[in-house]
């Protein structure tokens, strides 16, 4: 049993990322999080005043690469499209 991974950083540069990883998450997921609600408060209720909001949060998420960019790009033009068919 001697090869199993150790659940708690041993060295202290180790602790320290962890640290920092704990932070960056929960950052993170407050973005995803708020990024996934307007996309779905937008696809129940289109308007266009909301698209501009909506493309905000995206593109947040995008750049901190929370989604991937391409992923962005098609979230947006299927949104587009929502409002278009209105």
């Amino acid at each position: 049993m001697a090869d199993k991974i150790s659940p708690m950083p041993i060295t202290s540069s180790a602790t320290k990322k962890l640290r920092v990883d704990k932070r960056k998450t929960l950052i993170n997921k407050k973005i995803r999080t708020q990024a996934l609600k307007t996309i779905k408060l937008f696809k129940a209720k289109p308007e266009e005043k909301k698209l501009a909001e909506v493309f905000s949060n995206i593109d947040r998420a995008a750049k901190k690469r929370i989604f991937h960019p391409k992923k962005a790009d098609r979230l947006k033009s299927r949104l587009s499209k929502l409002v278009a068919k209105k």
